[in-house]
């Protein structure tokens, strides 16, 4: 693919699928013109409306709203988040048909594009479970990106799903993972007689963008759905200067963690089924895991949340334009000083990437002499600025759709960060391991009798846990598959660096691993 395909800042919107339904813009609110109904939030003016009575609450929650006798709660959130905080089942906010409730998730599908939206209050985590979980009814292995969040992993457990891999093309210089490509995923499908679902990643957490039409095609030829992790990419769509959603590119289930950079609360997310061919066979086994995985005490201030932050996003263009300009002075000004890289200047060179997320910028902090890790702990330290990714090699700052950051602090405080001496080499990158060969299922291996042992004696045995190093949560080793060296040294040294986690570990320094007991 040539360069010129992604121009700097790079960006791509294409048009909405031939077959996408009149009534509903996919992937987003149409940019010419917003549909007046998406200026109304009716799940969080229910609840803003009951909150206002005068209330002798002798039910959950135990706070009841009191705020004088939960002087503590009251001291930290204010009396409003106590208010608000009202129980389910309440007729006029979430019972019964056509309640503010169902209101609201029906002004989100009209927003996404979808047949149905489903709101989830345990993060993107809880809709790859779902999306896993019903998937299982449709086949016995599932044909899916290798770079997956954990969660992905976890739904493998929960549905005994195999896992057919594909792997996604890599940087290796600075070790970052990107997508698939369609011809790639055709083969894996061409491999796998019982395929389940194609399950794939976009944009990656450093703004790459996948060919979503493509892959939607190649799945669809191979009779099976496309299920996409849009977890990083809820904004999509809203905005003509953004790339279209995955709904508009023929994803058949969308997870979209709303709360990344579409604002709603932390924690707070949405599941998206399309009106593609697969929806009627997907939407009973996606209300059952729905059901199965979501709190029967759904928090209404994260729900709430949601319905927000879909009216803001739908109704938003010149906010969000705004927000387009400031990670675009971010970006301009890193290429002006010269010291670091902008990592998205170098996604024409990858096969598998058509567009970038402009709400990202993503430096490459060891042209400039420090790494990643040192990077993050430097901002947040000594400039108070926070940033979402750090690896060895870089770090990711990520703008909100219609958030206003001042891109000025920002790159003061990155040119600020000193600068090696004496012509001192660039910082060591660790680099990610190769995944060891896969022994058992997912489900076998997390379910078998294990040990911990220490890490010299984990070595080719087979993990019983899933670690990733984390942020940002993509799993370096699975249940069922086998531990190597590479992969030992990777997480301990991953572990050391000021900063560095490792997500599922027996212990924060990787001194043991828990292994599936031979024989078992």
């Amino acid at each position: 693919m040539s360069p010129s395909r992604i121009p700097a800042p790079a960006r791509a919107l294409a048009p909405a699928p031939a077959s996408a339904p009149a009534s509903r813009p996919p992937g987003g609110c149409d940019p010419v013109g917003t549909a007046a109904s998406q200026h109304a939030a009716p799940y969080a003016d229910a609840v803003l409306r009951t909150a206002g009575h005068d209330w002798l609450r002798l039910n959950v929650p135990g706070h009841a709203a009191g705020t004088r006798r939960f002087t503590d709660l009251a001291g930290m959130f204010g009396d409003a988040p106590l208010r608000l905080d009202v129980p389910p089942l309440l007729e006029g906010v979430d019972l019964g048909a056509g309640s503010p409730l169902d209101q609201a998730l029906g002004l989100a599908a009209e927003a996404w594009g979808a047949r149905r939206t489903w709101f989830l209050t345990n993060g993107a985590s809880q809709g790859n479970r779902i999306a896993v979980l019903a998937a299982r009814a449709l086949g016995g292995t599932l044909v899916v990106q290798r770079s997956v969040h954990s969660s992905v992993i976890d739904g493998l457990v929960l549905s005994g799903l195999r896992a057919a891999f594909v792997h996604p093309s890599v940087d290796l210089d600075l070790g970052i993972a990107h997508g698939v490509t369609p011809a790639d995923l055709a083969a894996a499908l061409a491999a796998t007689p019982d395929a389940a679902a194609a399950y794939v990643v976009t944009p990656s957490y450093f703004g790459a963008v996948a060919d979503v039409r493509g892959l939607a095609e190649a799945a669809h030829r191979a009779g099976v759905p496309l299920i996409v992790d849009e977890a990083w990419g809820s904004h999509f769509g809203f905005h003509p200067d953004l790339p279209g959603g995955a709904l508009a590119h023929g994803a058949d289930l969308v997870v979209s963690s709303t709360h990344k950079l579409g604002g709603s609360l932390t924690q707070s997310a949405m599941l998206h089924l399309g009106e593609g061919p697969y929806a009627d066979v997907l939407e009973p086994h996606l209300r059952r895991a729905f059901h199965l995985t979501q709190s029967t005490s759904a928090s209404a201030l994260l729900l709430a949340s949601l319905d927000l932050a879909r009216r803001t996003l739908a109704t938003g263009r010149e906010a969000i334009g705004a927000s387009l300009a400031a990670a675009d002075a971010m970006r301009a000004a890193v290429r002006a000083e010269g010291r670091f890289g902008v990592v998205s200047d170098g996604f024409g060179r990858f096969a598998d990437i058509v567009a970038a997320d402009p709400l990202r910028v993503a430096v490459d902090t060891r042209a400039g002499g420090v790494s990643g890790h040192e990077a993050r702990r430097r901002l947040l330290n000594e400039h108070r600025i926070m940033v979402e990714v750090a690896t060895d090699s870089a770090i990711v700052a990520v703008v909100g759709a219609g958030a206003a950051p001042d891109p000025e602090r920002f790159t003061a405080a990155l040119h600020a960060l000193p600068a090696p001496s004496g012509g001192q080499a660039a910082p060591v990158r660790i680099p990610l391991p190769a995944p060891g060969p896969v022994r058992s299922t997912a489900r076998a291996a997390f379910l078998a009798p294990s040990t911990a042992v220490p890490a010299a004696q984990a070595v080719g045995r087979v993990s019983a846990d899933t670690l990733a190093a984390y942020p940002p949560g993509i799993p370096n080793l699975l249940p069922g598959e086998v531990i190597t060296q590479e992969l030992v040294d990777f997480f301990r040294r991953t572990a050391a660096v000021p900063g560095g986690h490792v997500r599922g570990a027996a212990d924060l320094a990787v001194s043991t691993l828990r292994v599936v007991d031979e024989g078992a």
